[in-house]
């Protein structure tokens, strides 16, 4: 059957988040977590959703850019789309005008996320599958097929490219360029390939035991040392071993915090520190070095994350104290993550499901971070991030890293309860989804309700 797609609607659904400081860090003091939303409807009465995650304010931009892209996506079919998945992400990507406001970042990268995550959505109901099974279960050529590998050919197949350009010194570059891409496709797919040996061991082990998370919830930046302490015993008390504190706004509060909570959780279990961009380079080496003391696994965007060649080095000053660098939640596109990772400027990839490119442009990431061998910690801090990024986890896990170590999944415990399908965690380890579709649906009313500025929520808060 072909599923048409006959509408697209979008609507801007926030939560008011800021209201007891859930959220918070140095950068971003007040968020209202929030999510242009996404439905699409076919001729056959399929349904696709998919969302992208805001912080409030700006919302209704993306909202705009959405609609701008509606487009290219009504009248088409599934069928049509994933049989070029990789022409159709370019289709979206590189519009002869819209790309200006881009390009594949920002604004226009946002709602392209939200789009595609409504049509891989749809690609998964209509398969009967949830999105990581659909992923694990496809043969590793229709997967490659499905990412924009322009710009980062160079990344991925250093060693193939730089024999065809050696070896055809004299080749028209048309022909260089399809041999690349043969090449390409070929290591792509060995790649995939010899993940197969173990794949079913390792979906199973995932089915039985779940994915390591970790708990961002107990320490956010508004917190007061009450709040903090409550909360991390309750979760230690839950069996939780690995926890993050925001930090970043004020150092002599940062050290009480860190003592705080290293004293609560105990010298075994892990700790990370996320400043939110908030430092300058020399700002950041002597500031995480002040918290050194407190053993911190990472310290999670450090600076601007446009900043390559900075956590390049950031990453060296703080490797002989032990201290990793992570980034990513706001890396634009595959070609930032590229850098990064040739530059040695990360020590864990943090992948988001709504920054990038959708689905499509993750998997390209998750690649490269297998080839450079550098672990994937997904974000996930935010209004339906959870609920998608943990098919990709689970999809790298089973399909590609087959690793576990130095690996986790962030999860924060709130909004949950306004999605059909939420995630599950048991024993501290998200377990894998058996609904069909990428986890995007969100519960009707809870969608009417937080509209904005129209729903009853927000009508309550702006006309007290």
């Amino acid at each position: 059957m072909a599923h048409k797609i006959t509408k697209l609607t979008v609507s801007d659904v926030r939560f008011p988040t800021s209201l007891e400081h859930h959220g918070s860090d140095a950068m971003h003091t007040d968020p209202d977590y929030s999510v242009a939303y996404v439905v699409i409807e076919t001729e056959s009465c399929m349904k696709g959703y998919g969302l992208t995650f805001t912080v409030g304010r700006g919302t209704e931009i993306v909202v705009c850019a959405v609609e701008a892209l509606t487009g290219f996506v009504v009248g088409k079919s599934l069928e049509e789309i994933v049989s070029d998945f990789r022409g159709f992400y370019r289709l979206l990507t590189n519009d002869g005008q819209m790309r200006w406001i881009g390009p594949e970042k920002g604004v226009i990268q946002l709602a392209t996320a939200a789009v595609l995550n409504a049509v891989w959505d749809l690609w998964a109901r209509t398969e009967g599958k949830p999105l990581w099974k659909l992923l694990v279960d496809m043969d590793p050529r229709k997967l490659v097929s499905c990412i924009d590998f322009r710009y980062i050919t160079d990344a991925l197949t250093e060693q193939e490219a730089l024999g065809n350009v050696r070896t055809h010194t004299h080749t028209p570059t048309a022909t260089m360029n399809r041999h690349t891409s043969l090449s390409l496709f070929n290591r792509l797919s060995d790649m995939l390939t010899k993940a197969q040996e173990g794949k079913d061991r390792r979906e199973e082990y995932m089915l039985t035991e779940g994915y390591p998370a970790y708990t961002t919830s107990c320490a956010w930046l508004g917190y007061s040392d009450e709040l903090l302490t409550q909360l991390c015993s309750d979760a230690l008390n839950s069996g939780w071993t690995k926890f993050k504190v925001k930090v970043g706004a004020d150092l002599k509060d940062d050290i009480r915090r860190c003592s705080l909570i290293r004293k609560l959780i105990g010298p075994n279990n892990t700790l990370m520190i996320d400043a939110n961009q908030r430092w300058d380079v020399g700002e950041a080496i002597s500031w995480v070095s002040e918290l050194a003391q407190y053993k911190p696994v990472w310290i999670e965007e450090p600076t601007s994350p446009d900043d390559i060649l900075g956590h390049a080095t950031i990453s060296k000053a703080l490797a002989p104290l032990g201290i990793g660098v992570a980034t990513g939640e706001q890396c634009h596109n595959r070609v930032m993550f590229k850098q990064f990772l040739q530059a040695s400027a990360l020590q864990f990839v943090q992948i988001d499901s709504c920054r990038l490119g959708s689905v499509n442009e993750n998997l390209a990431v998750l690649l490269m971070a297998h080839k450079f061998q550098v672990p994937v910690c997904p974000h996930a801090g935010g209004v339906g991030l959870c609920e998608l990024v943990q098919h990709l986890i689970l999809f790298d896990y089973i399909s590609v890293s087959a690793s576990l170590h130095n690996r986790m999944c962030e999860y924060v415990d709130h909004l949950h309860e306004h999605f059909i399908s939420p995630v599950v965690l048991r024993d501290t380890h998200y377990m894998p989804p058996k609904d069909p579709g990428y986890s995007c649906e969100m519960v009707e009313s809870s969608v009417q309700r937080h509209q904005y500025p129209q729903g009853e929520v927000w009508r309550k808060l702006l006309n007290p």
